[in-house]
């Protein structure tokens, strides 16, 4: 069972969990909730509108989306056996889990994910919104079966997929306030700025995970070089990758600092950015040049990683700034 949950990366799973329910709870209620409508039927008073996606819905929604994602890791790991070996010196697929086993768990994940998603599309009401559920899947398998040997497509796969966990939560949330409000309030107001903070959360996830992807590319060199893959450091040099990581993190600090600058006016926005998230991107900087050796990249790879949940856990803030009024 210690093995299974190793394969799946359960850490990962709770922090795609905690993202989809950050968003919901954290971000786009408490934002809709600045909004007010008069309802026909009400009192003719104005009241904040509320979330109209049911929480059942939306936990067979992070259901679907952990299931795909628990799939991807699997075969992931099935495909990754030799190299794997050369860079970890460790795998499960092979050794603790049987590859037949390994296959069956992938087939039943996203076997499972994708048929919630289509039930939860039906649900909603926009049945076609299950092909996401569809697509995802196949680009997983094919992430880990090929995409992730070619030159920057795999790493390009992977920063989009992560950047959709957050927008999921809005593809469903928005359709299903916008069709009640229309019917029951007396005019509708434009609350379609939601995506302004959500694709805010995603463009953050996407850039942070396509500078993680480079740098894990760079810890795996030798294992890649060895078997053939085509990948950022194999094509271009250990160097010249490290200089593409770092660009990347100066064009997130540029951009976090640019919306504080002309969206976000709090002081302790500001704060939080400076302190959680771009002081923990200048280590990134500084351990990437000097890094002479795999353990070290490693550390960087990690790093990058709680710069990603700091960058989730800014909604919290979001929430409170929003409860207090302090925007």
């Amino acid at each position: 069972m210690k093995e299974f949950f190793k394969l799946i990366r359960w850490q990962n799973l709770l922090i795609v969990i905690l993202t989809m329910f950050l968003m919901r709870y954290a971000v786009i209620e408490p934002v809709i909730g600045k909004i007010g409508v008069i309802l026909r039927q009400g009192t003719g008073e104005e009241i904040p509108m509320t979330l109209r996606f049911s929480l059942f819905n939306f936990i067979l929604l992070v259901f679907a989306t952990v299931f795909i994602t628990a799939g991807g890791y699997v075969i992931n790991d099935y495909f990754d056996i030799q190299t794997d070996l050369i860079n970890k010196g460790r795998v499960i697929v092979g050794t603790r889990i049987e590859r037949r086993q390994a296959m069956m768990l992938h087939n039943i994940f996203n076997l499972a994910g994708v048929a919630l998603g289509f039930y939860i599309s039906w649900r909603s009401g926009y049945l076609w919104l299950g092909v996401l559920f569809l697509i995802v899947s196949g680009l997983l398998y094919f992430y880990s079966a090929s995409y992730k040997r070619q030159f920057l497509i795999g790493n390009l796969v992977v920063a989009v997929l992560t950047a959709m966990v957050p927008l999921l939560v809005g593809f469903y949330e928005w359709p299903a306030i916008y069709r009640y409000y229309t019917v029951n309030a007396i005019s509708v107001p434009d609350f379609s700025f939601i995506f302004y903070w959500i694709g805010g959360f995603a463009l953050f996830a996407f850039l942070t995970t396509l500078t993680r992807e480079i740098i894990k590319d760079i810890e795996d060199f030798e294992g890649d070089i060895a078997y053939g893959r085509n990948t950022l450091p194999v094509v271009l040099g250990r160097i010249t990758s490290k200089i593409i990581s770092v660009s990347l993190i100066i064009i997130t600090i540029v951009m976090l600092y640019l919306i504080c600058y002309f969206f976000l006016f709090d002081k302790i926005t500001l704060i939080y950015v400076s302190v959680a998230i771009v002081m923990p991107l200048i280590y990134v900087v500084f351990m990437v040049f000097r890094s002479v050796d795999r353990k070290q990249m490693h550390s960087a790879s990690r790093m990058m990683k709680i710069v990603m949940l700091s960058g989730i856990l800014y909604s919290v803030v979001v929430k409170v700034l929003l409860t207090w009024n302090l925007f």
